[in-house]
């Protein structure tokens, strides 16, 4: 796929290179997806296409200019058009990003199993596989199983000198149930996606089952009275709530943007027991939100967002980076090379503390242990999520099974309420992705440990 654009290549380089703007990039794609997705016995779609495409993105005098396209063989044209909107734009305030040394670097994805070398039969069958375990209940109503991958090649260069290929390939599935008994519907679903080969999707018979049964098993399950709680979140919880309710507040642009944030999230200040610290690492291979680069060619790091309780860093692109005088982070992302990057996050998690579960689940005393997110929304620092499911904790141990269990209440104070860290962090990354000004799905990851937080406002049953 690489030497597809070996030519167009050159063109684009010798574009850059007398273009005579303050700066100026140019990014170029082209891949091969597949898409299944089935509900209950009916088979919804089956496609396989190919995409290509390219964009300029231009800054001179202060303006900068973006153009989108997808035919790469009028290059000069797009980069040519580009030159001239930026030259012809008089903004009010003119837009400085911060300048980077060069990286030349081709990155690749490794695959045990290289996903463009199964047929599609083979992929079908692997999800049809799944969909029947889905629906092994008699009380599953319906059910839905989705298989997607892409292999692609992205091309970045810029006026810096900057040249990075990276020939990657992503593949993931979503498996959901919906069970029914009498007028009572529970639905539960899960989803698992990263960078690799088809081995990714592989053995996950276990999975399927679980969701099935945990579909089955809620339409049992009572709702969780309302009332202030001692919550354990486990390690998909505690990764949603730091990637929804604190991980967006952390992006650049936003802080930028908002009067009172910037009064909010100032570095140094505490924001958390010492033990909590808050990380975003683009490096981690093989994860949703592993980035060899971002979207401006900048190298990712791991990001210290909060470091022993104290807000250390945020998040930026060249451009937020310049306008707070801060360190670019790597963290300039975009869905495809026809979006402009923005700043979003990659792999956000809440690294290890010292206490075991068995510990938090006592420490709890009487509580709700809460597992998994179902959906949720944020407002500024408000936030308000469905856990999955959970159980009750009485005692310190655990009870029976609840549903509807949705949390409420600042993030700040329920940072400042975090008890305990667990030392049994994991990673979770799905299909879905994260949205933010009408770019989505972005693949991202997120985690942590198990997670004590007290005074937690439970809203459900009276």
């Amino acid at each position: 796929m690489e030497q597809d654009f070996s030519h167009i290549r050159k063109r684009a380089v010798s574009l850059l290179s007398g273009c005579g703007c303050e700066y100026a990039e140019i990014r170029l794609s082209s891949g091969k997806g597949t898409a299944i997705s089935l509900s209950g016995d009916q088979t919804d779609t089956v496609s396989s296409g190919e995409t290509i495409g390219g964009s300029v993105r231009v800054l001179s005098d202060g303006a900068l200019s973006f153009i989108s396209f997808n035919d790469l063989s009028r290059i000069e044209y797009f980069f040519t058009r580009g030159l001239d909107v930026s030259g012809t734009m008089r903004p009010r305030r003119k837009t400085r990003i911060r300048s980077c040394k060069p990286v030349r670097k081709k990155f690749y994805t490794k695959q045990k199993k290289d996903i463009c070398a199964l047929s599609l039969e083979e992929k079908f069958n692997l999800i049809s596989s799944y969909n029947s375990i889905l629906k092994s209940s008699r009380l599953i109503q319906t059910t839905r199983a989705v298989y997607r991958d892409l292999r692609s090649v992205s091309v970045f260069l810029n006026t810096e000198g900057s040249e990075i290929i990276y020939d990657k390939a992503y593949c993931g599935i979503s498996l959901a149930s919906i069970a029914r008994d009498g007028a009572v519907i529970q639905p539960f679903h899960d989803s698992f996606s990263g960078y690799g080969g088809f081995d990714l999707v592989e053995n996950r018979e276990a999975a399927a089952e679980r969701v099935a049964k945990t579909a089955v098993d809620l339409l049992a399950a009572e709702s969780a009275a309302g009332g202030v709680y001692r919550v354990v979140a486990d390690q998909k919880l505690a990764g949603v709530f730091i990637h929804e309710a604190f991980g967006h507040l952390s992006e650049a642009d936003f802080i930028y943007e908002n009067e009172r944030l910037k009064k909010i999230m100032v570095p140094g200040k505490r924001l958390g027991p010492e033990e909590l610290t808050v990380i975003d690492d683009g490096t981690i291979p093989g994860l949703a939100g592993y980035i060899p680069c971002d979207d401006e060619g900048i190298l990712p790091e791991k990001t210290r967002i909060i470091n022993n309780g104290l807000l250390h860093a945020r998040l930026h692109s060249r451009e937020t980076a310049e306008k707070m005088g801060e360190a670019v982070t790597g963290n300039a992302r975009a869905v495809g090379v026809a979006n402009q990057p923005i700043v979003r996050m990659t792999n956000t998690y809440i690294e290890n503390g010292s206490r075991d579960t068995r510990e938090i689940l006592e420490a709890a005393g009487d509580g709700i242990y809460a597992v998994g997110a179902i959906g949720g929304q944020t407002n500024l620092e408000l936030f308000t999520f469905t856990s999955g499911y959970g159980y009750e904790i009485r005692d310190g141990k655990l009870g029976k099974m609840h549903k509807d269990i949705v949390l409420s209440g600042n993030v700040f104070s329920t940072l400042s309420n975090i008890d305990m860290i667990g030392n049994d962090r994991q990673m979770f990354g799905g299909l879905g992705g994260c949205g933010k000004e009408g770019q989505s799905p972005l693949p991202v990851s997120f985690g942590g440990p198990h997670i004590l937080i007290k005074n937690v406002l439970i809203g459900g049953a009276p």
